[in-house]
């Protein structure tokens, strides 16, 4: 039996990128255009061998929050296993950590912001 995908995570980044995706999840996710209110993007320095192999970057954006509301990271939400949950969560360093927001849609979903 497989396990559903009713996890909603947003992604503004590498998580995006369909090599991430298939060192990840074994698979291409679908997703759907939405964005994170209340942010702005930074950039990380990641060191991680994984994590610079599987995304091709040294730096990856990382996610903060504006002082301005009206500001807005772009990205995409995924509808993920809880197991796939549980892989991003060993491909994402500890510059991130994973929080609930609610997204422009009004959708509440898990993203990975600065720790």
């Amino acid at each position: 039996m497989t396990e559903p995908a009713s996890v909603l995570l947003f992604s503004y980044g590498t998580l995006q990128q369909d090599e991430v995706q298939l060192s990840s999840f074994g698979r291409l996710l679908d997703g759907e255009v939405d964005a994170m209110t209340g942010h702005i993007t930074s950039m990380v320095e990641i060191t991680d061998p994984n994590v610079l192999r599987a995304s091709g970057k040294r730096f990856h954006p990382v996610v903060i929050p504006s002082k301005n509301p009206s500001d807005e990271v772009p990205g995409k939400v995924f509808r993920i296993t809880e197991a796939e949950l549980r892989a991003a969560d060993a491909y994402e360093v500890s510059d991130y950590k994973r929080v609930e927001v609610t997204l422009r849609s009004g959708r509440t979903a898990w993203v990975y912001v600065q720790a």
